[in-house]
């Protein structure tokens, strides 16, 4: 069955709580995935992170698709091509036949640019993604022509809105058939608007714009997601509604756990 965490965690109707991963390795991502059995996905950073869409992204994929047997998180993979990159089609096939249960682009600013990345993410008559991975099928634990018929609505695709041009369009975009989701990106928004970096959290005036991202998208019948940089952040943008949080990122996580730990056993004050 064409299923996943996230998917299914946007049935329930209740938040999805995802990590970003920004070091590569088979047995890194596998102890991300394995760290709480609420994390519904993982986001594969290839666009600011260490991993490439290279020989690595696949082996990676397969990690945090095997880390829990019953409910393992599901494996988005933000590619590093922008919205308005030509180079799209090609990354968002490589990461799709790599077996990524979503793909997330950065930098979505138009409606035309959304129409493509939704066109390039689904198999025809929906759109004009090739098919022809003799692997991927195999990373979702389902035959060939079960995956062919299915991936067009297992698969989430979002679209980041952290542009100004995207403040002009993202309510026609959200409206996109085929675009699962709105991707808000504080810090590229942040400046963007010509605003601070959130520390952690964004300027008054940005903080406007996000709620009216997500009332819009959510009246579209889509998905709001945002990044956060901890807990207490994403339990905060769960209280508002938000269908889909990123609570941290695997480097964040491990810098803040080795100086908690640290501070207790060398009794700093």
């Amino acid at each position: 069955m064409a299923t996943h965490a996230l998917l299914n965690a946007f049935k329930t109707n209740k938040p999805a709580f995802g990590v970003r991963l920004t070091s590569p390795g088979f047995f890194h991502a596998r102890t991300v995935a394995e760290a709480h059995p609420k994390l519904s996905w993982i986001m594969i950073d290839c666009e600011h992170g260490l991993t490439s869409l290279g020989p690595g992204l696949p082996e990676t994929i397969a990690a945090i698709h095997s880390s829990r047997p019953a409910d393992a998180p599901s494996a988005l993979v933000r590619i590093p091509a922008t919205g308005f990159d030509t180079s799209t089609n090609w990354q968002i096939k490589h990461a799709l036949d790599a077996g990524a249960r979503g793909i997330v682009v950065p930098m979505v600013s138009t409606v035309e640019q959304a129409q493509q990345i939704a066109s390039d993410s689904r198999f025809p008559p929906r759109g004009r993604r090739g098919f022809g991975s003799s692997y991927t099928h195999g990373n979702w634990g389902i035959s060939m022509s079960d995956y062919l018929s299915k991936a067009n609505d297992a698969i989430i695709v979002t679209v980041q809105i952290e542009t100004t041009e995207a403040l002009n369009h993202y309510k026609e975009i959200a409206q996109v058939d085929g675009i699962d989701g709105l991707f808000i990106g504080p810090f590229d928004l942040s400046i963007s608007m010509g605003y601070p970096l959130p520390s952690p959290d964004p300027h008054p005036e940005v903080e406007k714009v996000i709620q009216q991202i997500r009332q819009a998208t959510q009246e579209a019948g889509k998905k709001c997601a945002i990044y956060c940089v901890n807990g207490t952040q994403a339990a905060k943008r769960a209280a508002e509604g938000f269908d889909m949080i990123n609570v941290t990122s695997d480097a964040r996580a491990l810098s803040s756990g080795i100086s908690e730990h640290m501070a207790v056993a060398a009794n700093d004050s």
